[in-house]
C-alpha cells in the first residue's frame, strides 16, 4: 500500500468514528475504501468537517465563505447524491481534503496569535491568512504567472499536502518559461524524467517566494515520508543561499501540538494527529 493510500485508509477511519460519536450527517463514498463526505446542517450553523469555531469565523469571512463552494469534480461517480435543496458535493465537505484542514486550522480564532504556532512557521503574530493566493511568477515573456498557492502569511507562502499522489510533474518548457528558473535551480541536479521535471508545484512555488522576496514552507504529514523526501531533493538544488535558508517544511503533527488545546483535540481525533483524546475534545463542550 502506498504513503497516500495508507494515510487515505487511516483519516476515513479516524473520520467515520468521529462522524459517529458526534452523530454528525454524513455519507460515505463508493468503492472498497470509502472515505466520508460530511455534510452542514440544514440551517448552515454547523458543519461536521470543521470545529465549529473554525467554521463560525469561516462563515463570518466572505473570502474564505467562497472557498466552502469548491465543486467536488468527482463527487458524481464516487459519492451518493446530496440532499435535493444543496444540488452538488463540495470538494471541502470530504475528510481527506488538505484545504479543510488548513481552514480547520487557520481559521481557527486565536491560533494565529498564538507565540507558538506562529514561531515554528516563522511568522509575526496577528497574521491574516489569506487562502488561495493568486501569486504572481514573472515569465521570460514579460507576463506573469498567478500561480495559486494553498495560503499566505504576510510573506510566508504554503503549500500543504494530505493524501495527494505526489506535487505533479510538467513539461520542461513550462519550467524553462519562467523568468528565474535557471537562476533559482541547479537543473541539472533536479528530479527529471525526459521530457518532465517533478514536483511542478514545489519549483512554482519556490520560484513564488523568490518574486517577492519572501519565505516557503511545505506543510504535510508526518506519516507521508514519500512527499518529505520529495520536497528536500528540489530544496538541495536551489542556488541562492537567501532563498535556501527561507525555505522550510512542516508537519500537521508540529502545528497541532503548538495549537490551542480544543483545536489540537479536534484534530487529534478526526484526523487522528497529536495526543489528545475525545474525552478531552467532548469535556470542552
Amino acid at each position: 500500500m502506498s504513503f497516500a493510500a495508507a494515510l487515505r485508509r487511516d483519516l476515513a477511519e479516524c473520520a467515520r468514528r468521529y462522524a459517529l460519536a458526534q452523530s454528525l450527517p454524513h455519507c460515505l463514498s463508493y468503492g472498497e475504501a470509502p472515505i466520508v463526505c460530511f455534510e452542514p446542517y440544514q440551517d448552515n450553523s454547523r458543519h461536521g468537517n470543521f470545529l465549529h469555531g473554525s467554521y463560525q469565523a469561516i462563515c463570518r469571512n466572505p473570502a474564505w465563505r467562497k472557498r466552502l463552494a469548491k465543486v467536488h469534480t468527482l463527487a458524481r461517480r464516487s459519492l451518493p447524491a446530496p440532499a435535493a435543496d444543496r444540488g452538488r458535493r463540495m470538494e471541502l465537505d470530504t475528510c481527506t481534503s488538505s484545504d479543510a484542514l488548513l481552514m480547520n486550522i487557520f481559521c481557527y480564532p486565536s491560533v494565529l496569535r498564538d507565540a507558538r504556532v506562529c514561531a515554528l512557521l516563522g511568522v509575526e503574530p496577528g497574521l491574516s491568512p489569506s487562502f488561495g493566493y493568486r501569486a504572481r511568477v514573472p515569465l521570460a515573456n514579460g507576463r506573469f504567472d498567478r500561480t495559486e498557492v494553498d495560503l499566505r502569511l504576510g510573506n510566508l507562502l504554503v503549500e500543504a499536502k494530505l493524501t495527494e499522489t505526489d506535487f505533479q510533474s510538467a513539461p520542461k518548457r513550462v519550467l524553462l518559461a519562467y523568468r528565474d528558473f535557471s537562476k533559482v535551480f541547479d537543473s541539472r541536479q533536479l528530479p527529471q524524467t525526459g521530457e518532465h521535471y517533478l514536483s511542478y508545484q514545489l519549483l512554482r512555488n519556490v520560484l513564488a517566494a523568490h518574486a517577492q522576496g519572501g519565505s516557503f514552507c511545505v506543510l504535510v504529514d508526518a506519516r507521508r515520508s514519500d512527499l518529505v523526501e520529495a520536497w528536500y531533493a528540489v530544496m538541495r538544488c536551489v542556488k541562492p543561499v537567501r532563498l535556501r535558508t527561507e525555505l522550510r517544511i512542516s508537519t500537521w503533527q508540529e502545528v497541532t501540538d503548538a495549537a490551542p488545546r480544543r483545536l489540537r483535540a479536534f484534530l487529534s481525533k478526526k484526523y487522528g494527529i497529536g495526543r489528545e483524546r475525545l474525552e478531552d475534545l467532548l469535556s470542552t463542550g
